[in-house]
């Protein structure tokens, strides 16, 4: 197994959403050189079908609102008036 790359501790919690969202492998986090814990992420990057399968999905989607008048204004507008409980 590779060695875990070496991020500061300081550049971790400047960078932490990338981090978070972004790595693959572990890292570890460092002060003053010495590696003082791990960040191990267990999400997983989106395969190349599953990007796929997201951008047919809203090539979908525009062309219902499309055919339907709606824009995605009119979409989010109808989704919290029903999450707030107030139907029509």
């Amino acid at each position: 197994m590779a060695e875990p790359e070496k991020v500061a501790i300081r550049q971790f919690r400047a960078k932490l959403a990338t981090y978070v969202l972004e790595s693959d492998s572990p890292i570890a986090i460092t002060r003053h050189g010495d590696t003082v814990g791990y960040f191990i992420p267990v999400r997983h990057k989106r395969t190349e079908a599953e990007r796929q399968a997201l951008t047919a999905a809203v090539a979908q989607l525009e062309q219902m609102l499309q055919e339907q008048g709606l824009t995605e204004e009119d979409l989010v507008a109808d989704f919290k008036r029903l999450r707030a409980g107030r139907h029509p």
